[in-house]
């Protein structure tokens, strides 16, 4: 029975509609790794290729017959164990673009015309040592504008990251690359090679072209530089699915984007999955978020729901997204009325750029640009395990143990009752976690999560504020609610002196961080 089903499905997705050819070629085992499929080199078989819509296997020979128009980008989707050929920028080169006439005239190129279809369109993969328990860089809106942000980039954490690889297998970037500036698309490539990772990317608003009246040529340059928009690879056993998550021009207004999916990328998605089995973890990546704490309505509410349908068979599920330049974790589940064991995580990432590179400069002279909710600037590191999974969060520039910012006044007298109080910002929390402290070994006591701006980062915005000479850079952004920020009160009855304040926090995967410093009391 499964075996006619999977001939019915080839066949009807090898039907052709109107305006429509077919493209055939190989998937094969590259064993030379010179990208040429040579005589004695055998094709893979059961590897799934796409054209953006259409899912089809290869045959026992590792062969595929695929439609195809004349704006498709037909790709292989990376099976477990296998690895592509990687650019020179580290980008796997698993697709091909066919666009006969090229892309159409606009302000930022697209792809030159590729002409007629090859006989064959080929695609070389080789073995790899792919361990089920790897861990990979999660970068949020690297988001350059500027020449001089290439170069904050490439010397603060493209540097840092570069150096601590071990584990690490490969990298994202969760959109944004840059910052409407598509000709710093080129910079940025070379900027992240130096991180020597093979690396996947992501399509944000910033990475548009603009100058387009439907929303599937918004990627042009996009494409030209990074391939298809939306595309899934494997690894060990994570599915991850990437998508062009932003639907421009507005569908409804006709202005601006929102948040959301064509219709041929839904076909997609639910092609793939039919060959992805329920006991992977879905990794989803995409640049605007299932849900923005601080614009309702940011992503369309039927394509959510249309997610959590498609995801009802699939207990482990992470959706990766970035945009808001805050740090949220999301959580879908029983309370949103989904009929789940397990809920559906979303954590939306915390930027490379932070605030957008703002606020005083660095030791090394990058800004500071920590975060509107108090998150310092930095990326994350996914770490799986089979179909499991932990998200690290690493501060640029601070040991990996710097996971909670303390803040508090630093004398407060003794014996009287005061407004002020202990602040933590744990900043991979969220409203599952419990935060706690004491002072001076006493008992442990918990700390209520507050909605409140964190109270540090106020103080660097009036810092800036209130200095007599304009200083380099550019005015950090006003503050906004935090919320992963606890707060605690202080004791009246402490007796003169210094005393040492200790935060402890336990995160959504059991594990404990802890924070120290000292208050005296006068």
């Amino acid at each position: 029975m499964k075996k006619y089903l999977l001939i019915c499905l080839y066949a009807s997705a090898c039907m052709t509609a109107p305006g429509q050819t077919l493209v055939t070629g190989y998937v094969y085992e590259d064993l030379n790794r010179n990208g040429k499929k040579d005589r004695n080199e055998k094709g893979i078989a059961q590897v799934a290729v796409s054209n953006g819509t259409d899912v089809i296997l290869t045959d026992e020979k590792g062969k595929y017959q695929c439609p195809v128009a004349d704006d498709h980008i037909i790709f292989v989707i990376k099976p477990a164990g296998y690895q592509a050929t990687l650019d020179e920028y580290n980008l796997p080169e698993t697709y091909y673009i066919h666009k006969p006439k090229g892309s159409p005239a606009l302000h930022y190129e697209g792809v030159k015309p590729t002409g007629d279809l090859p006989g064959s369109v080929d695609f070389a993969l080789h073995r790899y040592e792919e361990p089920e328990s790897f861990a990979a860089f999660v970068f949020g809106d690297t988001q350059t504008y500027t020449e001089e942000e290439i170069a904050f980039l490439r010397n603060g954490i493209v540097a840092e990251a570069g150096k601590s690889t071990s584990g690490v297998r490969f990298g994202i970037t969760l959109g944004d690359l840059v910052g409407d500036a598509l000709n710093l698309h080129q910079p940025y490539k070379e900027t992240i090679r130096q991180i020597g990772l093979p690396w996947y990317n992501v399509m944000g608003n910033h990475d548009m072209n603009y100058d387009v009246k439907e929303d599937s040529l918004a990627d042009e340059n996009f494409e030209l530089h990074f391939g298809p928009a939306s595309y899934a690879f494997n690894y060990g056993r994570a599915h991850f699915i990437v998508l062009d998550d932003i639907l421009y021009p507005h569908p409804l207004t006709g202005q601006g984007y929102w948040g959301g999916l064509r219709e041929d990328q839904w076909r997609f998605i639910e092609n793939d999955l039919r060959h992805v089995p329920s006991d992977r973890l879905i990794v989803i990546s995409m640049h605007i978020p299932l849900e923005d704490v601080e614009e309702k309505g940011a992503f369309r509410d039927s394509d959510r729901q249309r997610f959590y349908s498609l995801l009802d068979a699939y207990p482990q599920v992470l959706f990766l997204s970035a945009h808001t330049h805050i740090q949220v974790q999301n959580s879908f589940g029983k309370e949103q009325g989904l009929n789940r064991d397990t809920p559906i995580h979303e954590y939306n990432a915390g930027t490379v750029c932070g605030d957008w590179y703002s606020g005083l400069l660095d030791e090394n002279g990058i800004p500071v640009s920590t975060m509107r909710d108090g998150t310092p600037t930095g990326y994350a590191l996914l770490r799986i395990d089979g179909n499991r999974y932990v998200i690290d969060y690493k501060v640029y520039g601070k040991p990996q143990s710097y996971q909670i910012g303390v803040y508090h006044p630093q004398v407060v007298p003794a014996g009287k009752s005061t407004s002020a109080a202990i602040y933590a910002n744990f900043f991979m929390g969220s409203k599952q976690d419990t935060v706690e402290y004491r002072i001076d070994n006493e008992v442990w006591t918990k700390m209520n999560r507050v909605d409140e701006p964190d109270p540090a980062y106020s103080r660097s915005v009036q810092d800036w504020d209130f200095v007599e000479h304009l200083p380099p850079g550019r005015r950090p952004s006003n503050p906004v609610v935090c919320t992963h920020l606890w707060r605690g009160n202080i004791p009246t009855r402490l007796p003169a002196g210094m005393h040492r304040i200790e935060i402890r926090a336990k995160d959504r995967f059991g594990r404990l961080f802890t924070a120290e410093s000292t208050c005296r009391v006068e």
